[in-house]
């Protein structure tokens, strides 16, 4: 990973669209970011129409503009490609480069992200436009970054993806009858005879293969990524010193295999919006950021394919693996049907929370609220109040804090718990009927994460081909694909002294969402010392009693033991006196399973305590609850980060430098909402 040269101190300001604004506003907003000490702006991510009006035809006197505009006033610029959203122009003059739905529609233009990446006319244009603009700028000042792109994540179904889908296959299986033996093609006469019958995912007359669907997602993956290397490349060759990055977009839609991604990207940059409103934003905040930290580390293990040598400044941060909050909304919380202000200090509490958690700054989405347009509510740090508002004059308390934390860039955060994380596992559980409807990936990891970080543990997130020996604990939540390379890798784990906890509905099916037959959980029977025979998915009003006073609930298994040691058991009902939670040593190490979803609480406490026997502490155990206690470290000093997320004062008796205050202190007093970073002693 590299970060931008000349670029110091933490980074602070976020999307800047001058063109949606008259050339009069320009020096005004410079002023204003200074007032607001922002040292980064992205600028021109949806501005092809403007920078190219007609084919080939470039407009670039405005954009010389701005970037002399920011330079003159200290303001770096992350320069976008704007190729999520080409011109009208182009939609008209290729219309087979526009979407095709799986429902067989062609989308028209209108919006943003009416490209298909499989066209060969997209791809050309956008690397035309790339070109040009590396031409123009690769000796600017103010260039500090490359940002290809915006949110890759746009999914095709036409002829042109088609032809792009059975190369993947041939790639990755070689002949057809590797495809249907992965794919089981006898089920339901999907033998394939001949390449050209293999076509996208489409709506079909009921069910599709999950394993088709499966390998489409990872091809899309692929695709997109494909795309994005060739603006990279182009880039690279044209300024060899400016780190060249994408901004990650989170959600269950997202075609994208995130981890996969980050080892070609100088710098991992995640967009992140909370979508609830109460504590819960806190936990989404906390999660998002501990898997970019994550996904950065696996980059930096699995190398950066492609790179050229080049110069060392910059190319390995000291902070660690470089990750950036790229994107935030400053002053709202959205939710599905509302927009929600967010309190007073919020704002900073999840910036802080993203900087504390390893992130290089903290980035908004946007500068000024837009006038009009499909997005004129969104959040901004300038919104349409102007200045004159509370959320500009936090966005200035903000960046006067940021500047006073510069120091805390040279530390990382040293988790020793990981949680296990699979995009095919998420994927594999979207794309096929389940025995639950409330079997859901992405919640059981939420719930995995929630519970270690209200037990006061900052968490890693680890893949398949991640080093797992350094960690204490690691918990495998619905773990749905496991392949034989995976499952011998966990068993090294855990033979060698690793404590594993390992949730239900994990190492079911091999990587190509084949089931393993012989009993649950598969791949990690052996592991565990036990045999899964039955399922038993429950409604979401059931709540099963356990033996330890706590409840199951959305999910209950028949557990038969072959070596393990029940530890807490069901009571009552068909499943009486049989074992919930069990407990087995394997070589140096033990291996915990969980047949059931518990609530929060006993969740939290459960991972606790196994945390704690397997040697891993909580980072602040004199925080309070509802005070967020993270730490960012070198091997000559730490920071410590508290965060009163509670409408009450909390007293936290820890010692060092206030960093806000420059006063060293052998206590901090937290007001309601407020926040605190000591350089510890």
């Amino acid at each position: 990973m590299r970060w931008p040269k000349g670029l110091t101190g933490l980074c602070y300001g976020g999307d800047y669209n001058p063109e949606q604004w008259p050339a009069e506003v320009w020096p005004t907003d410079v002023e204003l970011m200074r007032r607001a000490r922002v040292n980064l702006v992205t600028v021109g991510v949806f501005a092809w129409s403007r920078l190219e009006p007609q084919p080939g035809r470039y407009d670039f006197d405005w954009l010389d503009r701005v970037l002399d505009l920011l330079h003159d006033g200290g303001i770096r610029v992350a320069l976008a490609t704007p190729t999520a959203s080409p011109p009208p122009w182009f939609s008209l003059r290729h219309p087979d480069a526009l979407p095709v739905t799986a429902d067989g529609v062609r989308l028209s233009h209108g919006s943003r992200d009416t490209y298909c990446a499989s066209a060969p006319a997209y791809r050309a244009a956008a690397r035309e436009i790339a070109v040009a603009l590396a031409e123009r700028y690769r000796d600017h000042p103010a260039l500090a970054l490359w940002h290809v792109h915006n949110e890759y994540g746009t999914t095709c179904h036409c002829e042109h993806v088609a032809v792009a889908f059975r190369a993947w296959l041939r790639a990755r299986y070689g002949d057809l009858d590797s495809v249907n033996d992965a794919w089981t093609g006898s089920f339901w006469s999907q033998h394939y005879s001949g390449w050209e019958q293999i076509r996208p995912p489409r709506a079909t007359q009921y069910l599709g293969n999950p394993s088709q669907l499966l390998d489409f997602r990872r091809f899309v993956s692929d695709e997109l990524l494909a795309a994005y290397v060739e603006q990279r490349d182009l880039l690279r060759a044209a300024t060899p010193d400016v780190p060249v990055t994408t901004n990650y977009v989170l959600g269950g839609w997202v075609p994208v295999d995130h981890a996969r991604w980050s080892a070609e990207v100088d710098l991992v940059a995640i967009d992140h919006y909370p979508a609830e409103i109460g504590p819960g934003a806190e936990e989404q905040t906390a999660f998002a950021a501990d898997l970019a930290r994550s996904w950065a580390r696996h980059g930096q293990r699995t190398g950066r394919a492609g790179r050229t040598a080049g110069p060392p400044e910059g190319r390995n941060p000291p902070g660690g693996p470089a990750w950036l909050l790229m994107e935030s909304a400053p002053n709202l919380i959205i939710t599905p049907d509302r927009m929600h202000a967010k309190e007073p200090g919020r704002m900073t509490r999840h910036s802080l929370a993203h900087v504390a958690r390893g992130s290089r700054g903290a980035m908004f989405f946007q500068w000024r609220a837009s006038r009009g347009g499909a997005e004129v509510f969104h959040s901004a740090l300038v919104p349409h109040a102007g200045p004159d508002s509370r959320a500009f004059r936090e966005a200035v308390s903000l960046g006067a804090l940021l500047a006073r934390l510069s120091e805390v860039d040279a530390g990382t955060v040293r988790a020793r718990v990981a949680i296990a994380w699979d995009a095919a596992s998420w994927w594999a559980l979207q794309a096929t009927v389940l025995p639950s409807a409330q079997l859901d990936y992405a919640a059981e990891v939420s719930a995995a994460h929630r519970a270690l970080y209200r037990a006061g543990h900052p968490t890693d997130f680890v893949t398949d081909g991640d080093d797992l020996f350094g960690y204490a604990l690691l918990v495998l939540p619905a773990l749905y694909l496991v392949s034989d390379r995976y499952a011998s890798r966990i068993r090294d784990y855990v033979a060698a002294g690793g404590h594993l906890l390992v949730s239900y509905f994990s190492g079911i099916a091999d990587e190509h969402a084949r089931v393993r037959v012989g009993g649950y959980p598969g791949a990690l029977r052996d592991l565990l010392g036990i045999r899964v025979e039955e399922f038993h998915p429950l409604d979401p009003t059931i709540r099963l009693p356990l033996s330890d006073g706590s409840t199951g609930r959305l999910w209950a298994e028949t557990v038969r033991l072959t070596g393990a040691t029940p530890s807490v058991g069901y009571l009552g009902g068909l499943l009486d006196g049989q074992p919930a939670l069990t407990r087995h040593g394997y070589g140096d190490g033990v291996a915990w399973y969980l047949s059931t979803r518990l609530d929060d609480d006993p969740y939290r406490d459960l991972l606790a305590r196994v945390a704690e026997a397997a040697g891993a502490a909580p980072t602040c155990p004199a925080a309070q609850a509802g005070v967020e206690a993270v730490r960012r470290c070198t091997a000559e000093a730490s920071w410590l980060f508290l965060l009163n997320h509670t409408d009450a004062p909390q007293t936290v008796p820890v010692s060092g430098v206030d960093l806000f205050t420059g006063v060293h202190v052998d206590r901090v007093v937290l007001p309601a909402g407020g926040c605190a970073v000591l350089r510890e002693t």
